[in-house]
């Protein structure tokens, strides 16, 4: 895995999938090579990939709160599925109910599905327990849709000091067209 790492953080996502692949055939339920498998096939925008691998772990092992979490997140950042997003990563919170990054997924549906006021308040939750530049992005966009632009702002430049190569921070700033 940590050769797969390296291949995927030097743009070469095909040799990384193709070297998770192989362990996978050695090791089919391997938990941990799934997983790997699953996030390298979403980066590589391999989602069918992604889903099947993300299926067989949350079989494999029904308490996994990432898969759980992943799949429904990869729907709602995508906005489709909606409403299976949201049971997934519901589930992901049932097992792990005060994980940041599963209340960002699950602000990040609410928000998909035009629940506001729930999604700024999931949002804010996760916000409060880990200040993370990703999570910042998401609560910052409900605060925009919310007309209120000058906490978005001054959260968003918060978050760009702190991590400035964020990829969910640049992208959301550059869709809104926000220059902080």
């Amino acid at each position: 895995m940590g050769e797969a790492q390296l291949l995927r953080d030097a743009g070469r996502l095909d040799d990384a999938l193709r070297m998770v692949a192989d362990a996978l055939e050695l090791n089919k339920n391997n938990i941990d090579l799934l997983y790997e498998h699953a996030m390298l096939a979403e980066r590589a925008k391999q989602f069918d990939l992604m889903e099947r691998e993300l299926r067989k772990l949350i079989k494999v092992a029904p308490d996994n709160q990432h898969a759980y979490n992943a799949l429904g997140y990869s729907f709602a950042d995508r906005n489709v599925r909606l409403q299976e997003a949201f049971d997934l990563i519901s589930k992901a919170n049932q097992i792990a109910p005060n994980d940041p990054y599963i209340l960002d997924s699950l602000g990040w549906v609410e928000f998909r599905l035009g629940r506001l006021e729930q999604a700024l308040k999931t949002l804010q939750r996760a916000y409060e327990i880990k200040a993370d530049a990703e999570i910042a992005a998401h609560l910052g966009e409900v605060m925009w849709k919310m007309g209120r632009q000058d906490e978005a702002k001054k959260l968003w430049r918060t978050a760009n000091d702190k991590d400035p190569k964020n990829e969910t921070l640049r992208a959301t700033l550059q869709r809104l067209q926000i220059k902080l």
